[in-house]
Order: C-alpha cells, then sequence, then structure tokens
C-alpha cells in the first residue's frame, strides 16, 4: 500500500464527512443542543461505526449481499426505520426550549450510542466504503495494510468529527442556534425524514 493510496482514501472520506447527510446533521444537532462533550461522543460513536462498516468490506460483506439480498434488505428497512424515527422525535421536539447542558456520563453515552446507530443503520456505508477501497487500493492487500485502513479510518471520523464538535459549542453558535431552533429542527427533520424515505425506496 502507497501513502499517496492512503492520502487519496483520507481525501474521499473528508469529502463525505462534510456532505449534508445523517452523520453530519446528528453531529451538529448534538454539540448545538448539549454541549461539545456530548458532540465528541457523538462522533466517537459514528467513527467506530463507520470503521466497523469498512471494516465488513474488507472482509467482503458486500459479497455475501449480493449473495443474499433480504438481508441487505432487512438491513436497509431497519436504517430506515431509524433515521425515520429520529425525524419524527426532531420535528416534534422542534418547539421545545433546550434543555440545560450536562455532562454527566449517561447523557454522553446516550450521544455515542447515537452516534453508533446512525451509522450502523445505513448498510450503504459499507457498500460505499467498498466502492472507494476498490477504487483505491490494490485487490489483495495484506491483513496489515486492512488492518491501518480501519485504524486510520476511524481516526480520521474522530478528529473530524471532534474538531466540530470544537468549534460549534462555544456560546456564539449556541446562541445563533437558539434563535432559529425551530427553523433549523424542521429543516434537519425534513432532510433526515428524506434520507430515510430514499434508502428505503432505492436500491
Amino acid at each position: 500500500m502507497e501513502p499517496a493510496q492512503l492520502i487519496a482514501f483520507n481525501l474521499t472520506l473528508l469529502a463525505a464527512l462534510i456532505s449534508p447527510g445523517p452523520a453530519m446533521l446528528l453531529a451538529l444537532r448534538t454539540t448545538l443542543v448539549s454541549g461539545r462533550r456530548a458532540g465528541v461522543m457523538t462522533g466517537l460513536g459514528l467513527g467506530l461505526a463507520a470503521a466497523l462498516w469498512t471494516t465488513l468490506a474488507l472482509l467482503g460483506l458486500d459479497a455475501v449481499f449480493t449473495l443474499f439480498p433480504w438481508a441487505f434488505l432487512a438491513l436497509k428497512l431497519l436504517g430506515a426505520g431509524y433515521l425515520l424515527y429520529l425525524a419524527v422525535t426532531i420535528w416534534r421536539g422542534a418547539g421545545d426550549p433546550l434543555p440545560a447542558m450536562t455532562t454527566t456520563a449517561p447523557a454522553a453515552r446516550r450521544s455515542f450510542v447515537a452516534g453508533l446507530l446512525v451509522n450502523l443503520s445505513n448498510p450503504k456505508s459499507m457498500l460505499f466504503a467498498s466502492a472507494v477501497l476498490v477504487v483505491i487500493f490494490p485487490r489483495d492487500i495484506p491483513l496489515g495494510d486492512k488492518a491501518l485502513i480501519v485504524v486510520n479510518h476511524m481516526l480520521v471520523e474522530w478528529l473530524a468529527y471532534g474538531g466540530f464538535a470544537l468549534l460549534l459549542s462555544t456560546r456564539r453558535a449556541r446562541d445563533g442556534y437558539l434563535r432559529l431552533k425551530p427553523v433549523f429542527d424542521r429543516i434537519a427533520a425534513a432532510v433526515l425524514g428524506l434520507l430515510g424515505l430514499r434508502l428505503l425506496f432505492t436500491r
């Protein structure tokens, strides 16, 4: 594996991270609503799940989905259902005031689990990882290189979401969000809902 290949992989990951998907929306909202610690914990969950999908892609799970389409369909239905649940929950709470920020362990744990579930709920993340891996890396890479790719992926996601949480956890960012909370929450809910429907009705 060449260093240039790993750099190309990381650039592709960063481009995907900044796109307006469910992971980015969850990280954004969690940081603004619950503060820096919760945002960082959400990012840790998101990064771990993404690394798990990359691991499965490297192990050839896409071939399993090809052989057993019902497995992919089941995961897709569960993922779409979870995204739609998040959309409805955020929409219904759009007019509610923000709760007081907390840094307690249960709140941090919930944020981590939410991040983990959002990325695990989308099996297309694994298909995306498979496509990127095939394009960038040689087909028969050693096991050590595969482990390096997985750890690298997780660290890139953790650093990106951690930096994102630090940037958006300022008082100014929170105050700006408070002024537009109903509008912002309904936009986020609509986007999550559309992503859930897209996952449900596309191949």
